[in-house]
């Protein structure tokens, strides 16, 4: 345990002296759009405090909660901040493969969705490029188009919280993302 907590301590000491390297999208014959309404079934979340008290109020993050619990990050995101998360839902986690019971492969998994900085939705929209997350590999964001993505997910849902933003994603992010080319 004391191990876990030291990781998260590093990571988050590691990340804070990282610029986000996101960058403005090249310009398009066709002006950026801003995000599409939400769609029939898509996630509502309503801030409530900070990001765990968030996740916790919205009943569609169980899984992600129990993991981030799991592996000790709770206390990560309770912390001041200001931080991101990209959170899949229950539904995301459903359609991944995940392995709950290998605690450090799961830490890393859940730090990559992690980073340690204010990414809102007004800093997303119109860029494309990397962020360093809070595991030390880069994730891929991509606010060129409808709807905003992160690596190959989609941000379905925005929400600033006390101590930071929250971007509701519909798949868990792998760690093993391979960008296309131009997003590099």
């Amino acid at each position: 345990m004391k191990l876990s907590k030291m990781f998260a301590a590093a990571a988050l000491a590691a990340v804070l002296s990282s610029p986000v390297l996101a960058q403005p999208a090249a310009p398009s014959a066709a002006p950026a759009t801003p995000a599409a309404p939400a769609a029939a079934g898509a996630v509502n979340v309503t801030p409530s405090g900070d990001i765990i008290q968030t996740l916790t109020a919205s009943g569609q993050f169980t899984t992600l909660l129990k993991a981030l619990d799991s592996v000790n990050l709770t206390s990560v995101l309770k912390t001041p901040g200001p931080l991101t998360l990209f959170a899949p839902t229950d539904a995301a986690f459903a359609t991944a493969s995940v392995d709950m019971s290998n605690k450090a492969a799961l830490q890393q998994l859940l730090g990559y969705h992690i980073i340690n900085a204010k990414v809102d939705e007004a800093k997303i929209n119109g860029t494309k490029g990397p962020i360093p997350s809070v595991a030390g590999k880069l994730v891929y964001i991509d606010g060129s188009g409808t709807p905003h993505k992160v690596n190959a997910a989609d941000i379905v849902a925005d929400v600033s919280v006390s101590n930071g933003v929250i971007h509701v994603v519909d798949k868990v992010l792998s760690p093993d993302f391979t960008p296309p080319p131009a997003a590099q």
